[in-house]
């Protein structure tokens, strides 16, 4: 028997990018949010139901409730809801329409910066102006003599 031929079977995880449950379909990431989003809205909850009524505490505890439900289990477009969110603020904070400003892609220089430089002077064999037909036939026999 060959060492590479064996009988035993692997497993191979077909989804790899979904996250394990920890709790029947709930996400370790999930579980934490809900954690900090409960005992948020819990803290609320404990705060103001002593000394008011529930029309005065249970707004923000419902707030804070939809809220932590939406950033944990809502999804849109396929996104989770944070990273639409992201998106959402992204796309509306920056320019909808940009325009090519010309010299904008000029790095600014300051005058005390700024030094008149010589021009260069080319020397060797391109200092002549070349033609067409001389420039197609280096570039066709790859920079080669040709003997035309």
């Amino acid at each position: 028997m060959d060492i590479f031929e064996s009988d035993m079977q692997y497993k191979v995880p077909q989804d790899v990018q979904r996250e394990d449950t920890i709790i029947g379909p709930i996400t370790l990431r999930q579980l934490i949010m809900l954690a900090i989003g409960g005992g948020i809205a819990y803290a609320l909850y404990v705060t103001l139901a002593r000394g008011w009524t529930w029309q005065v505490w249970l707004p923000p505890v419902a707030i804070v409730s939809i809220i932590t439900l939406a950033f944990t289990f809502l999804k849109v477009h396929g996104l989770s809801f944070h990273i639409f969110l992201m998106n959402f603020i992204e796309y509306k904070v920056l320019p909808q329409k940009r325009f090519w400003i010309q010299g904008s892609d000029q790095p600014l220089i300051l005058k005390e910066e700024k030094k008149k430089e010589a021009p260069k002077k080319v020397t060797g064999p391109y200092k002549k102006q070349k033609s067409i037909e001389e420039l197609t036939n280096i570039l066709d026999s790859h920079g080669k003599p040709n003997p035309a």
